[in-house]
């Protein structure tokens, strides 16, 4: 059957609507307003050591391949991305998994793959470095 598999409404206040915990500690959430949806990871600084500036962010960003294609599942819909191998050479933080990983299915005895995954938004901080890199130098050229 087709359709919604799971709906979470908030009735009545803006705020959270889910929460995520590893060993009882908030992780993440999801929360909810009138008009937008927000999908929260852990950022406060006091979660955080060894803060360091992000460097070289234009070098890194230039190393990952950006592809065309389209997934098996719907071959007439092509899209732009990345192949989640590639990525976890340069920023191994937004990939999930391992690189061609197997696994036996319990039920069937088969050997099956074990797909990776990318979290796209782990590539947001080095975007925004590599910008911050670009800006730098226009502004440098343009000075008189």
């Amino acid at each position: 059957r087709s359709g919604i598999a799971q709906i979470l409404n908030r009735r009545g206040s803006n705020g959270g609507i889910a929460v995520f915990r590893k060993d009882g500690t908030t992780v993440g959430s999801i929360s909810v307003t009138g008009s937008s949806t927000a999908y929260n990871t852990s950022s406060d600084y006091r979660l955080k050591e060894n803060v360091v500036d992000l460097t070289n962010a234009v070098s890194r960003l230039s190393q990952i391949p950006v592809h065309r294609f389209n997934f098996i599942s719907e071959p007439s819909k092509t899209v732009d991305g990345f192949l989640a191998h590639e990525v976890q050479a340069i920023v191994p933080e937004a990939v999930y998994g391992d690189k061609d990983a197997t696994k036996v299915d319990p039920e069937t005895g088969d050997v099956v793959p074990v797909y990776q995954g990318i979290d796209q938004s782990k590539l947001v901080p080095l975007l925004v470095a590599a910008v911050q890199e670009l800006t730098a130098r226009i502004e440098a050229l343009e000075a008189p």
